[in-house]
């Protein structure tokens, strides 16, 4: 049974990043439009967990015509169903779903590490999936269990035009012949299979889709996270890159080779973008994302996903649009926080949740480095406290010099602010429409802050029609933000 459309879970703000409630962490988003809806399929984290993906898998859908609008359809297929998981105690990563020729809606997920691809099926595209088996060979072996397979993780599925059935998969990482069933599989790229019109049997041979090590990738070769479109009759591949914190793509003429590096989509510390040529000028805390395309009329959109709790493991669902550059692709979005809203009003309350942007005196670091915890002790971060639904997240550990930062907002009449922060130590917080803070917008003295959530209120001069917003915390000790409100 599907549930009411959520229209509060961005802190009053739809379609705000990241556009699901707070509770929420589906990352390796895949958006397909079935009907007159757009159904997001994902892995599902848990915050507070040790290892990705270890929730039964969820659905959320919104109208093609509202994408700030979005249902949460509840879980369309558990881990235990499985036959080879009865107990449940291995993880399901990032899935797609494809209709088939039937008519019926197929569900194609990575099973753990073990390098072999599940499906399920159901007759919508949000109800309850059933097991119905793996990807084989016609004589019943599995594809991923055959001397030179490549690795299968992260599948792709694209039913063409002329119902051909084009699977995708691939990891950069070399896996242990242990976690093969003894055989050792190829992990040089992302690979493709046709399969059968039965959306199991293998029909043709595999191939070597992209090489990581291609130099006509120009560094941002394939590491995972396969994803599969065709638009305006030409074949976009997307994947995570050898970065791994942005998704880039590709295209081709044919949905079984010839693709030719197109770039970057996006970077979930905008890397690359002007003024952020390397990691080390991120505008946020870097790990892997994963995520596909929407195409809707004339505009493109990008799902990827953020990182949160230092660590790789409570990732939530993002979306930006994409500009055309000129040349049949996209230019590189900008990691924002309007994301599917347009610029923001520039007066109300925000979640502090929604900072797109975030890092410290010393820059950004990766949360998928060893000891993130210990190696970002003195970074800010997104957290939260409570569990389940009750959860309520917030930007922690605002130390001297560290910035929090929301993109983009209407400050033309904005002449107020009030912080609800907590914290330990003395200070200011300088808000700014310019990240190096050559302007100030105002200052709110948080020196009183204690070890419970309290308002703190400062006068703003106005700033531009769209406009960042910065908060820096100048001080000793830390400052945890929970919200603020825009005051007119």
């Amino acid at each position: 049974m599907s549930r009411p459309d959520v229209a509060s879970g961005q802190g009053g703000h739809p379609g705000a990043n990241p556009f699901l409630p707070e509770w929420e962490y589906v990352p390796d988003g895949e958006p397909h439009v079935f009907g007159d809806r757009v159904y997001l399929y994902g892995s599902h984290d848990r915050f507070g967990a040790p290892i990705f993906c270890v929730g039964d898998y969820v659905c959320w859908s919104a109208p093609v015509d509202d994408l700030t609008a979005w249902r949460e359809e509840g879980v369309i297929y558990r881990r235990g169903q499985d036959p080879a998981n009865r107990l449940g105690l291995r993880l399901l990563f990032a899935p797609d779903v494809a209709r088939g020729a039937d008519g019926r809606y197929y569900l194609f997920y990575a099973f753990d590490f073990m390098g072999t691809i599940g499906v399920a099926v159901c007759d919508t595209p949000a109800g309850r999936y059933e097991y119905l088996g793996r990807v084989h060979y016609p004589d019943g072996t599995p594809y991923g269990r055959r001397a030179g397979d490549g690795f299968a993780f992260d599948p792709a599925v694209l039913v063409d035009d002329d119902g051909r059935v084009w699977l995708y998969s691939g990891f950069r990482t070399p896996m242990p012949a242990l976690a093969t069933g003894g055989i050792r599989t190829a992990s040089d790229g992302a690979y493709v299979l046709e399969l059968a019109p039965d959306m199991l049997t293998v029909r043709g041979p595999q191939r070597l889709l992209m090489a990581t090590d291609d130099p006509a990738f120009l560094g941002h070769g394939f590491f995972e996270a396969s994803s599969i479109r065709k638009l305006d009759g030409r074949y976009v591949f997307v994947y995570s890159s050898v970065a791994n914190h942005e998704l880039c793509y590709a295209t081709s003429s044919r949905p079984d080779g010839g693709f030719a590096y197109g770039g970057v989509l996006v970077s979930i510390g905008d890397v690359g973008l002007p003024g952020h040529a390397g990691e080390a000028h991120g505008t946020n805390y870097l790990g892997n994302t994963h995520g596909g395309l929407l195409c809707l009329g004339k505009r493109t959109y990008v799902f990827y996903h953020r990182q949160t709790n230092r660590n790789s493991y409570a990732r939530q669902a993002c979306v930006e649009e994409l500009l055309p550059n000129g040349r049949g692709g996209w230019l590189q979005a900008e990691v924002t926080t309007s994301g599917l809203a347009g610029t923001l009003p520039g007066v109300g309350t925000y979640q502090a949740r929604l900072a797109c942007n975030l890092w410290s005196a010393d820059g950004v670091g990766r949360v998928d480095g060893p000891y993130p915890r210990r190696a970002l002790a003195a970074h800010p971060f997104l957290t939260q406290e409570g569990r389940g639904r009750s959860a309520r997240q917030y930007v922690a550990n605002l130390r001297d010099g560290a910035v929090c930062g929301l993109k983009y907002l209407d400050l033309s009449q904005t002449r107020g602010i009030r912080l609800v922060c907590r914290g330990r130590g003395a200070g200011v917080v300088e808000v700014s429409d310019d990240a190096g803070f050559s302007r100030l917008l105002g200052t709110v003295d948080v020196a009183a802050a204690g070890r419970t959530w309290a308002d703190f209120a400062a006068p703003l001069e106005p700033a531009g029609p769209r406009c960042p917003l910065y908060l820096r915390h100048r001080g000793c000790g830390h400052v945890d933000l929970l919200e603020f409100e825009l005051l007119t």
